[in-house]
Parts: structure tokens; C-alpha cells; sequence
């Protein structure tokens, strides 16, 4: 059975998510902490997040950018009543699925959850492969990458883009395009996510990221991968 983790301190919003997941057959367990919610990841990974940003002890961001790190395979969903679009952005960064507003429809959350599930799991899937360009090697079924030998840390999220770009290598692509197609999510200053994305893959694997042979811009167009 799939286990949704719920990280929230308001016990009303607890039960109402509670009582969401378990009806569409979820197995649900309740942190009303961060401290907790860590060591309830760390013990054993959820299928999925629901994260709110305002917790005792360690605080959600901290927490996003914490289970981002340390497991790549768990689905976050913030549910949050900040609405400002940069919190957003700064969430998608750390590595969050997605990212609902208070108050929320059940339904709409529940959709959400389970798309964010499912891109995951497809990711999952779709990255059992190698690429190799230049200096540099990706092992996406391990998350490795590596130039000119040396190992690269790089985050889920910039593994993410970076498959994306090569199993579209050659073709320009818009970012609203990789918004919807990676993150499931679009929005007209949220394509500085994408750039953000695009500029540390550059620092981190090109041998010149000013002048880039691999990860390209195409000037008010989008971005082109070349191998």
C-alpha cells in the first residue's frame, strides 16, 4: 500500500487530509513537525508529501530542501497558505512537485497528489539510461554524473532537466514546455525556475559555462541540448 506523509501542525487540517488520502485506499501517516516528518522519512520512505511551511522545529523549506537531498524518489506537494509567486519558485527549486494555495478543494489537492505521484514514478522509469557529451557521463538510473571522471553533485531537479533536454536533444524548447512536461506546473515567472536550472547545469558541466557547447539558449525561444 502507497503512504502519503502529511506534515502539518493544524490538527483540523490533519484530519481532513487524513480522511482524504484513506478513502482513496492511502496509507496515511501524520507529522505535525519537521523533526518528525524527517526521521518518518529517513525510516521509511512515503510515496508522497504533503508539506506545510509553517512547522515547529525545522521549518518546511528547510524540510523540502532536507527530503530533496536525501531521497529522490519521494513526491513533494506543498499545501501552504503563502501565495506569493517567488515562494513557489524557491519551493520548485528545492525540489518540490508541486505547490497548492490555502484553502485548497480536497478534489483538486487529491489530483494533484496522485499527478505528481505518477510523473515521479514515470521519471523513475525514463531515467534508466546513460548519456555521454563532452568530458561529461550521466548515469540516470543511479542519479551519477560525472566529468572527466569526477564525480558531480547535482539535485533531482537538474537530473530531471537534464533528461528532459537530451531525450529532446537538437529540438528547441520553450521553457513553458518544460514546466508542463517536468514539473507539471506552468506560470510566466516561474520560467525563472528553468533558468536558474539551466544556468547551475552549465557551472556544474560545461568546461566553459559563459560560452556553453552543450546546453544552449536560443534567444527568446527556449533552450537546445547538442551532445
Amino acid at each position: 500500500m502507497e503512504t502519503i506523509l502529511v506534515v502539518e501542525d493544524d490538527r483540523t487540517v490533519q484530519k481532513v487530509l487524513k480522511r482524504l488520502f484513506e478513502y482513496e485506499g492511502y496509507n496515511v501517516q501524520v507529522c505535525g513537525d519537521g523533526q518528525s516528518a524527517l526521521d518518518a522519512v529517513r525510516i521509511g520512505t512515503p510515496t508522497a508529501i504533503t508539506l506545510d511551511l509553517w512547522l515547529p522545529i525545522i521549518s518546511g523549506k528547510d524540510l523540502c530542501r532536507e527530503i530533496a537531498r536525501e531521497c529522490n524518489s519521494v513526491s513533494i506537494v506543498v499545501v501552504s497558505g503563502q501565495s506569493d509567486e517567488s515562494d513557489k519558485i524557491l519551493l520548485l527549486e528545492m525540489g518540490a512537485d508541486d505547490y497548492v494555495t490555502k484553502p485548497f478543494s480536497p478534489r483538486e489537492l487529491l489530483a494533484r497528489v496522485k499527478a505528481a505521484i505518477r510523473r515521479r514514478q514515470k521519471r523513475a522509469c525514463d531515467l534508466d539510461n546513460k548519456i555521454e557529451f563532452g568530458v561529461v557521463t550521466v548515469d540516470f538510473g543511479r542519479m551519477e554524473a560525472k566529468v572527466s571522471g569526477d564525480l558531480v553533485e547535482l539535485t533531482a531537479h537538474e537530473f530531471k532537466m537534464l533528461d528532459f533536454l537530451s531525450k529532446n536533444a537538437g529540438r528547441v524548447i520553450c521553457p513553458h514546455e518544460i514546466l508542463t512536461d517536468v514539473f507539471g506546473c506552468a506560470g510566466s515567472t516561474q520560467t525563472r525556475t528553468i533558468d536558474n536550472l539551466i544556468l547551475r547545469l552549465r557551472q556544474k558541466l560545461e568546461k566553459d559555462p559563459a560560452s556553453p557547447t552543450h546546453i544552449l539558449t536560443v534567444r527568446g525561444l527556449g533552450y537546445r541540448f547538442v551532445r
